[in-house]
């Protein structure tokens, strides 16, 4: 990545090429649930040194109308058994799409970055308990970063005092 994350600290249990990259396709797009179970106990294992009892654990938001074609947010999916695995706090609505962004697939990364700009928000319901807050971001793939950089932007915007990330895969960088 060209600038620093926003982020304190992230971390990713794969990389997303062959098998891993097939396993995430069919969470994300093949209506595998099943699949969440073990890889939230993967992030959350990886993710345990990252977080303390007092983290709130919530989801990459997707758009309403993406959610209605899709009929689910796999990183909520994600997020929720995380949270469960670590004993921590879940805010499934904690974030959410301010307007509904395009596919990021073939998108340059500052085309991704731009793309996101202001598309994430803080759910007005839940900015007192953000306050001073430490928040794990969990997402299902990272590509450029664009995704939680926007998430993370958000947090820190409501004075959460730290953003971490996890997701279940990364795109690996080849120089």
């Amino acid at each position: 990545m060209t600038n620093d994350p926003l982020w304190s600290q992230g971390r990713s249990v794969l990389l997303y090429e062959g098998a891993a990259r097939s396993l995430v396709l069919r969470l994300k797009h093949g209506d595998r649930h099943d699949i969440a179970r073990p890889a939230a106990r993967w992030m959350a294992a990886e993710a345990s040194p990252i977080v303390s009892e007092v983290t709130i654990v919530a989801p990459i938001p997707l758009h309403w109308t993406r959610f209605l074609r899709r009929r689910y947010n796999q990183s909520a999916l994600l997020a929720e058994r995380v949270a469960k695995e670590l004993s921590l706090q879940y805010i499934p609505d904690l974030l959410l799409r301010t307007f509904a962004t395009a596919s990021l697939d073939g998108k340059t990364r500052e085309e991704r970055f731009l793309e996101l700009r202001n598309a994430i928000s803080v759910n007005s319901k839940h900015l007192t308990q953000l306050k001073t807050a430490s928040v794990l971001l969990v997402d299902d793939v990272m590509t450029s970063g664009a995704t939680f950089s926007a998430a993370t932007e958000a947090c820190l915007h409501a004075c959460a005092d730290q953003v971490n990330v996890i997701a279940l895969a990364r795109v690996a960088k080849h120089p």
